[in-house]
């Protein structure tokens, strides 16, 4: 099967939701439309995590539903996922729990892992500082393909077409 996997990182709070949500929705529509499988890769610790599965779970219900899992990936166990394991599944598709690391390093660890393993990742980075930043920069460095969502300059129509 020929997977297309796309990871998520953005700041925890977003100024425009509005807008992201709508580019989102671009962005998730054209890949479920013109891709055979996509995996897409969320977090779960704020507001561009939330807009992005909330796109996800919309576009899927809206464009097509039978191509694609959307895997919400911890950086390790937590007694919320064990106890609420049922409902969590109900939202996604499937969880990961990547315990690779020690916990204070677990988010970093697991953000790398991520890319690695992405053919495209999303990014919302607003700021030259913070998890999200530091996750760009390392995509930078592996030389993955990435859009920014929240630059200015970015040119949306260019960067769909390029995908």
């Amino acid at each position: 099967m020929d997977v297309f996997t796309v990871s998520f990182f953005g700041h925890r709070q977003i100024e425009n939701l509005i807008s992201l949500d709508n580019k989102l929705d671009v962005l998730i529509s054209k890949l479920l439309k013109e891709k055979y499988f996509v995996e897409f890769l969320v977090g779960r610790n704020g507001e561009f995590d939330q807009a992005v599965s909330a796109s996800i779970r919309r576009c899927k219900r809206l464009v097509r539903n039978d191509n694609s899992c959307h895997v919400w990936v911890l950086p390790y166990m937590t007694a919320d996922l064990q106890n609420n394991e049922a409902n969590y599944l109900e939202y996604y598709d499937t969880i990961e729990v990547a315990m690779h690391k020690h916990y204070k390093a677990a988010f970093q660890s697991r953000n790398r892992g991520m890319v690695d393993r992405s053919n495209l990742v999303v990014f919302y980075v607003e700021r030259m500082f913070g998890g999200a930043y530091q996750t760009m920069q390392y995509a930078k460095k592996r030389n993955k393909p990435f859009v920014n969502l929240a630059a200015r300059n970015m040119l949306f129509n260019d960067i769909l077409e390029s995908i």
